[in-house]
């Protein structure tokens, strides 16, 4: 039998996520799931490699742009590390990270825990510091505007835990100099590289004192998810979305509060999910699982985080109590005191429910 809605109720239903998504979007926000080499837009991108006589594989930006048809995350990583390659200069890193934390402020985010990828950069003779200085130079004059900020050093997975420990060794005297500066994290392309293979570096961070994220089941399976609590230890799972496959570590997550760092549209770019109905975010969300979202590689996936939060609350039919509950939930799972968190919170309820009213 084929059910008619009736065009009023698909008008008002309609009329009412237009409204919840302009919610959202002037809602104080956290993000806690950004590569900032994946802010890098076209544009910029070939300023720089103007800048530093760099050249490119593409003869324009729209050329460049219409690579951006990722069938999986190697080919979107392939397309990733090319356009990092303009990057030589603290100057080159300021601007970058300066376009984004513009974005951000534009979504209303208010506090942002941003990764970078040194061994992109180290690579080709670029200096940690250097990257690290031009970031932190950036975030600092953010914060005169509200945006307040944390940095995660992340390792590549596709290289190995020796090049990785080399890199944390490099690191070590920078993360007294830079406050901001305080985990580390896991990223790169996940499919045969699980997180037991970096144990050993995670137990020198963990011995620092330092913050630990992981990204784990994304394309990798739910195993990866137990490797990254068990064996790293993380505080935090980077996407986690393929968690709904075992219902013993959903109950796990949602009991223990570790908070998912969910990247939608980045999930739909890169097929982990056909389209956006399919994903399992509210799934998750609905059994007590602390889900927030997250823009990822935003310059590549079609959108910055207001674009998220607007794609999940069309397409999973997310209702104001639970788009709330996501916004909180990256408070509660950010890296600031409890104070700072308590201030969050704060903002966005007197905000959500002045716009309630």
């Amino acid at each position: 039998m084929t059910i008619t809605i009736p065009a009023n109720l698909a008008a008002n239903t309609a009329a009412s996520a237009t409204a919840l998504v302009e919610k959202a979007a002037n809602a104080p926000k956290a993000e806690l799931h950004i590569h900032i080499e994946g802010s890098l837009e076209p544009e910029l991108i070939f300023a720089l490699a103007q800048r530093n006589n760099v050249k490119l594989a593409y003869d324009s930006i729209d050329a460049l742009r219409a690579a951006y048809a990722f069938t999986d995350l190697q080919s979107f990583l392939d397309i990733y590390y090319a356009g990092a390659s303009v990057l030589l200069t603290e100057q080159d890193f300021y601007d970058m990270t300066m376009a984004y934390c513009e974005r951000a402020l534009a979504d209303n985010v208010v506090h942002t825990e941003i990764f970078f990828d040194p061994q992109t950069h180290t690579e080709r003779g670029v200096p940690i510091e250097t990257v690290v200085a031009g970031i932190d130079r950036a975030l600092a004059d953010a914060e005169k505007r509200g945006l307040s900020s944390k940095l995660i050093l992340c390792f590549l997975r596709h290289l190995s835990e020796s090049d990785a420990l080399a890199t944390f060794d490099a690191a070590q005297p920078l993360f007294a100099r830079y406050a901001r500066l305080i985990g580390v994290g896991l990223d790169s392309s996940e499919r045969g590289h699980p997180p037991s293979k970096f144990e050993r570096v995670f137990e020198k961070a963990r011995a620092l004192g330092l913050k630990l994220v992981a990204h784990a089941g994304e394309e990798g399976p739910p195993s990866y998810i137990y490797e990254a609590l068990d064996l790293l230890k993380v505080d935090r799972v980077d996407h986690g979305v393929r968690s709904i496959e075992d219902p013993a570590l959903v109950t796990r997550l949602a009991d223990t509060r570790v908070a998912l760092t969910v990247c939608p549209l980045s999930n739909t770019k890169l097929c982990v999910f056909d389209d956006m109905t399919q994903h399992t975010l509210k799934a998750l969300l609905d059994k007590g699982v602390a889900v927030t979202v997250n823009s990822d590689d935003p310059a590549y996936f079609g959108g910055y985080v207001n674009e998220n939060y607007r794609a999940i609350i069309e397409a999973l039919k997310l209702d104001d109590g639970e788009v709330y509950t996501i916004l909180r939930n990256g408070f509660e799972a950010s890296f600031v005191t409890p104070e700072e968190r308590a201030a969050l919170i704060a903002k966005l309820d007197a905000n959500w429910n002045r716009a309630t009213a």
